[in-house]
């Protein structure tokens, strides 16, 4: 019966994997097709990736989409920690139950509500004070901060909450300021999870489609944008060369933050056998009584 349950098990993670995968196996094969159909197979080509180099419109799109997410990272993760700082410090404060709602908002409201709610209000600013003109960069990264504050907020939060609060109570009997405490040792403790703020904040940003919908201009539209209109004409071989290349930049990304941690782990490792080395009595020695 346990064999019989292992070979279910493994079947079962082997259709999961198909599922997922064989998709992505197949952007990344009719992407070398030299057929300007996708679904028919006509022979290796790199054709469509020196086309890519000829397409203002996607080449626009992917500047567009980079500086966007890039903006909306920064924005994101220097607002998400203060916020998180506060949640994660002055647990009650009044009005700290409203504050908190507000800030969780954004995870569980539809990003089409918070779409047409940003757009009402920038249409309603523009009739008032003439601000903004029109949708655009400034818009949008409007949009995509608030969506991504609260990820940023949630993720230091958790930190600070398992953080040693010993440390930066030793800092304040020392004489230290509130700001010299944070800036010397809160900030060096929660940089693990203000990066991984980032680069969530970045990802979500380069990929969200909804609200770069609702907030976008005729001159700033966004890769996803791109692809989900030309998608909807047909499929073309272009389209699996521009996922193609995401595929790549995303899977050297992955590969190259798992093997620093990797890394880093077999450093501390080696240091902490080290200091339990030196620690310990040396080979020969009876070590003093106490």
């Amino acid at each position: 019966m346990s064999t019989l349950s292992k070979w279910m098990g493994r079947g079962f993670l082997t259709v999961l994997f198909l599922f997922f995968y064989l998709p992505i196996a197949c952007v990344v094969f009719y992407s070398f097709n030299a057929s300007p159909l996708a679904s028919e197979w006509a022979g290796f080509s790199l054709h469509w990736y020196f086309k890519l180099l000829e397409d203002d419109e996607l080449l626009n799109a992917c500047r567009t989409s980079l500086l966007l997410a890039l903006a909306t990272a920064c924005s994101s993760v220097v607002v998400g920690a203060w916020i998180g700082y506060v949640l994660a410090t002055y647990r009650r404060f009044a009005g700290s139950t409203l504050f908190s709602a507000m800030v969780n908002a954004p995870l569980v409201l539809p990003e089409v509500i918070s779409g047409m709610a940003l757009l009402l209000l920038f249409v309603s600013l523009e009739q008032s004070i003439g601000w903004p003109q029109g949708r655009g960069m400034v818009t949008m990264w409007i949009g995509h901060t608030m969506l991504c504050i609260s990820y940023v907020a949630i993720t230091v939060q958790a930190r600070l909450a398992s953080m040693d609060r010993s440390l930066t109570e030793a800092a304040r009997d020392l004489g230290a300021a509130p700001l010299r405490v944070f800036f010397d040792i809160t900030l060096p403790l929660i940089a693990p999870s203000l990066f991984a703020g980032w680069v969530l904040s970045f990802t979500i940003s380069l990929d969200d489609v909804i609200m770069s919908a609702f907030l976008s201009g005729p001159d700033t539209t966004t890769l996803p944008l791109v692809l989900l209109s030309r998608i909807r004409l047909g499929l073309n071989p272009e389209i699996n060369a521009v996922g193609t290349l995401i595929i790549a930049v995303v899977s050297i990304g992955v590969i190259g933050n798992s093997w620093y941690l990797m890394h880093r782990e077999r450093v501390q490792a080696r240091l902490l056998a080290q200091a339990a080395l030196a620690r310990s009595p040396r080979a020969g020695q009876t070590p003093l009584p106490s």
